[in-house]
């Protein structure tokens, strides 16, 4: 027993001398995610608590890299400050403050990842002559993370369940909480660990000759290859329908076509050692012929892509599906034309065009996005004769579908920061009222006021869309005259504080069937819903659209010993005409409280 100990002890150890950065990375990701919990209430703290995990997380696939790689070129300091320097240059490109940050820096985090985890892959394996040496490196960590996800996911349910059982026996009424800070560090800091663990020595150990693994070839054989069949007879299908009725291929296609080479260059990967053995002669098979039934693809992947470019412009997402579609014929050609090809050239390509499209001056996602849909706006007015002097003549006759299709560009192009080139092309109150938007959080109060700019609009849409009302007060300034005490509060989360003594929650959740719970609770007893109220006010106003100016928007109610008041600056309700739900979406609000 004891030399079991001393063993598990000496691995423990082994580990955290060897990789203690990834460690430090893992452990602060677990912090992170704690308090990212704790601070549900405060909306700025969730959100820097957000950042800080985000990069912490990013730092565990980047540190484990850096580590990898030096022990192959050494210089293991230097590679760590430069590691460290990065996720805190990283942390701050992430905007300051939740209002600021949109989905492009959503496409940011993600594509560094993926770049994290690409890095892992090649970075020790940048010179000739190790290939057999990288595909063994990397087939030992697609074993060791698929261990890790097991061992985690057992030690993290026992354990959970050992606390919930001592609970519930010995009557400790332990928190919430406690079960979900449990989960974060077992979860995170934890499967690092075990990860760490099954890596032993790391490159040496990972790099090292051993057999196939049986059950890699049983899952290639018989999973991912039958797999890849069923989706070649369904797109080589398609693609006759398309050459006998002479249509245009629909835009999900392209989806599918990716699908279908991703999973068979992963496919190719998993079998790579077995295509010069001579009695795996399917593997030789697959091997060759793999990419020649991708070529007649990749025409139907860029017709699909390209029409739908063509029509409506680039976007961040369609920019990635055309640069996934780039880097894959790149990749075929790589490996139909070169006999020598390696299969290095995947994830080093990959990772080349990844980091192209976040960096390349000019010509990465979200400045061809940017120009694209600047030049669809400015094509869409002109053609329909909207511009008068460079601005939008609201006055016109205009189509609904037209105004939505504008209202849509505005919208994205508000979330980009483009506030002097939107209000350029607008006058008078409407470009006032544009103005005072772009001070709100969300960009869809834009879309709002540019659809209800429009004066003579012709409805011929048959009511498939969704329909939003929002009522905004003429006042933005709050009259505290008379209330002791302030709490802001929005739409997404909780709010809860401590005033004398006595604890007030601001429920508002999203409830059943999409629906807004907006309540205040005193001290987990008294409750006042607000919710009627709301209703009532959107449904006295439900025969108009657009945006209503109101005085004022506020409602009152007792709660015990204080008498409380919401003031909301502005709230909008969409109704889906699919399910007729209606969701109520609000900010910038305040809840005024004071003693009876």
């Amino acid at each position: 027993m004891k030399t079991k100990i001393r063993e598990i002890t000496g691995k423990a150890q082994d580990v955290l001398s060897r990789y203690p950065m990834v460690l430090l990375m893992g452990l602060l990701s677990s912090v992170g995610a704690i308090r990212m919990l704790d601070s549900k209430y405060d909306r700025e703290s969730l959100f820097i608590h957000s950042k800080f995990t985000i990069c912490c997380c990013l730092g565990i696939s980047l540190m484990f890299a850096l580590k990898i790689l030096s022990q192959r070129i050494g210089k293991r300091l230097l590679l760590e400050i430069l590691g460290t320097v990065f996720l805190i240059g990283f942390f701050f490109i992430l905007p300051a403050k939740e209002r600021d940050f949109t989905e492009v820096h959503g496409f940011i985090i993600a594509i560094a990842l993926l770049l994290s985890h690409l890095l892992v892959s090649f970075g020790a394996f940048l010179e000739k002559n190790r290939e057999l040496n990288f595909w063994q490196y990397n087939k030992n960590l697609f074993v060791n993370i698929f261990l890790t996800a097991i061992f985690t996911g057992v030690l993290t349910g026992g354990v959970e369940l050992a606390i919930l059982a001592v609970d519930k026996l010995f009557d400790f009424n332990f928190s919430d909480n406690l079960y979900a800070d449990t989960f974060y560090v077992l979860a995170i800091f934890g499967s690092s660990f075990i990860f760490l663990l099954f890596n032993e020595t790391g490159l040496s150990y990972l790099e090292k000759d051993s057999t196939y693994p049986v059950i890699l070839k049983f899952f290639t054989q018989f999973v991912l290859i039958p797999l890849l069949f069923i989706y070649l007879v369904i797109l080589y299908v398609y693609s006759f329908k398309i050459v006998i009725n002479w249509e245009l291929p629909r835009g999900w296609v392209s989806y599918l076509v990716l699908a279908y080479s991703i999973i068979g260059i992963l496919a190719l990967l998993l079998v790579y050692p077995l295509k010069e053995e001579k009695a795996k002669s399917w593997v030789k098979v697959f091997s060759k012929l793999f990419y020649y039934t991708i070529i007649p693809l990749l025409v139907l992947l860029f017709m699909a892509i390209f029409t739908r470019i063509l029509e409506y412009g680039y976007t961040e997402p369609r920019y990635f599906v055309l640069l996934l579609a780039l880097w894959l014929l790149g990749v075929v050609s790589y490996f139909v034309l070169n006999k020598k090809a390696s299969i290095k050239f995947i994830p080093i390509s990959l990772f080349a065009f990844g980091a192209f499209s976040l960096i390349f001056p000019y010509l990465n996602a979200f400045s061809i996005a940017k120009r694209s849909q600047k030049n669809q706006l400015m094509t869409l007015l002109d053609k329909n004769k909207l511009l008068v002097n460079n601005k939008i003549d609201f006055q016109k006759k205009v189509s609904d579908t037209l105004v939505n299709e504008i209202a849509d560009k505005f919208e994205f192009l508000a979330e980009r920061k483009q506030k002097d080139f939107l209000l350029n092309l607008t006058a008078g109150k409407t470009h006032d009222l544009l103005a005072g938007d772009f001070e709100n959080i969300h960009s869809s109060l834009i879309s709002s006021t540019l659809r209800n700019a429009f004066i003579h609009v012709n409805k011929t849409s048959d009511g498939s869309e969704y329909e939003r009302l929002v009522l905004d007060s003429e006042s933005k300034v709050i009259n505290i005259q008379g209330y002791q005490y302030l709490i802001n509060f929005d739409s997404y989360n909780q709010q809860s504080k401590d005033i004398n003594g006595d604890t007030f929650l601001i429920d508002s959740q999203t409830g059943v069937n999409n629906g807004k719970t907006i309540k205040v609770i005193l001290n987990s007893e008294e409750t006042v819903d607000f919710s009627p109220v709301i209703d009532k006010l959107f449904e006295n106003n439900a025969s108009h659209s657009g945006t209503i100016k109101m005085k004022e928007i506020s409602m009152e109610s007792d709660l015990g010993k204080y008498h409380i008041k919401i003031v909301f600056q502005n709230i909008s309700r969409d109704s889906s005409p699919y399910n007729k739900q209606k969701t109520i979406f609000y900010n910038n609000a305040a809840l005024l409280i004071k003693e009876k």
